[in-house]
C-alpha cells in the first residue's frame, strides 16, 4: 500500500511539477550559477578563448565609478518611484473603492499603462517630452517646459520617474484595491458609529490592516526600480552626459558593448546582491510590522 502510493505521488510529481522544475533548472539555474563562473574569468562573450583570472573582474568593478555613479542614480530613481508611485497608487485605490460613477471605467483606464512595453512608452514619453510639451511652453511662454526635459541633466531624470510612475500606477493600484475591499465592513461601519473621519480610518484602520498590500507594493517597485532598463534605453539612452544611465543599461554596455562580458556579469552579480539584501530586508520589516497590527 504504501509502495502504491510513493509511485502514485511520483507520477503525479512527474505530470505536473516536473515541467516547472526543469523549466527553472535550464532557464534561471544553469544561466545563473554558468553567469557566476564567468565572473571569474576574462571572456568577452565571443571569443572561445577564456582565462580563469579569479576576483579581477569584482575589484575592477569597486575601482570603476561609471559603475558607482550609475548605482547612485538607480538609488535615487528608486526612491522616488517607489515613494511616489506608492503614494499615488494608494490614493487613487482608495478613491476608486468609495463607489464613485464610473469607477470600474477609472479602474481600466489606470491599469492600461501597465499593458503596454516599456519600449513604447519610452518613445511616447519621449516624442511628448522632447515635442508637444516644448511647442506647448513656446505657444504660451512658459519657461519650464520650452526646452526640452530631456536635454537637462537634472530634468531628464524626473522625466524618466514620472513615466515609470505613469507606467506603474495602475498595477499596484489594482493590489491596494483588494486589500481595501478585504477589510470586513463592520470595522468600517463601527468607527462611523464610534464617530471617526475618513482621516482616522485610513490611519487607524484601512492603513494597517493593509499591512500585506504595502509589503507587497513596495517589493515589487522595489527590485523593478532597481531593474529599469527598457524606459532607460528608450527615453533617455542615458543622456545627456551620463546623468540618467541607471545601473542596468550600464552593465549591458558594458557586457555587449565594450566586450567585457566578465565584468559586466560581475556587475550584475553585484546588483543581484543588493536588490536581493534590500527586497529581503524590506519583506522582513513588513512582515514584522504586519504581525504586530
Amino acid at each position: 500500500m504504501g509502495h502504491n502510493k510513493k509511485a502514485q505521488g511520483l507520477k503525479f510529481f512527474i505530470a505536473f511539477a516536473a515541467p516547472t522544475v526543469f523549466i527553472f533548472i535550464t532557464v534561471v539555474l544553469i544561466p545563473f550559477v554558468y553567469g557566476v563562473i564567468m565572473t571569474f574569468t576574462d571572456t568577452n562573450g565571443i571569443s572561445s578563448s577564456i582565462n580563469w583570472i579569479g576576483f579581477k573582474n569584482y575589484i575592477q568593478v569597486i575601482k570603476d565609478k561609471a559603475f558607482w555613479s550609475s548605482l547612485l542614480i538607480t538609488i535615487e530613481y528608486v526612491l522616488a518611484s517607489v515613494i511616489f508611485t506608492n503614494a499615488l497608487s494608494f490614493i487613487i485605490a482608495y478613491l476608486l473603492t468609495l463607489g464613485i460613477k464610473g469607477q470600474s471605467f477609472l479602474r481600466s483606464a489606470f491599469f492600461t499603462p501597465n499593458l503596454l512595453g516599456g519600449i513604447v512608452l519610452g518613445l511616447v514619453w519621449r516624442f511628448i517630452f522632447q515635442k508637444f510639451f516644448v511647442y506647448i511652453g513656446t505657444a504660451f511662454h512658459i519657461p519650464i517646459l520650452e526646452v526640452s526635459w530631456l536635454a537637462d541633466s537634472h530634468k531628464a531624470l524626473i522625466a524618466m520617474i514620472i513615466v515609470s510612475i505613469w507606467k506603474t500606477t495602475g498595477y499596484l493600484m489594482i493590489i491596494y484595491i483588494a486589500g481595501f475591499t478585504s477589510i470586513p465592513k463592520d470595522l468600517l461601519e463601527a468607527a462611523d458609529i464610534d464617530g471617526c473621519n475618513k482621516l482616522q480610518k485610513i490611519l487607524k484602520i484601512q492603513a494597517p490592516m493593509m499591512a500585506s498590500s504595502f509589503v507587497i507594493c513596495t517589493f515589487l517597485t522595489i527590485t523593478g526600480s532597481f531593474m529599469a532598463y527598457d524606459i532607460n534605453v528608450s527615453l533617455t539612452k542615458g543622456d545627456p552626459f551620463g546623468s540618467t544611465t541607471l545601473i542596468s543599461l550600464n552593465i549591458f554596455r558594458e557586457a555587449f558593448v565594450h566586450n567585457n562580458y566578465g565584468k559586466g556579469q560581475a556587475e550584475a552579480i553585484i546588483l543581484f546582491i543588493i536588490i536581493a539584501f534590500i527586497a529581503s530586508l524590506q519583506v522582513y520589516l513588513g512582515k514584522k510590522a504586519e504581525v504586530e497590527q
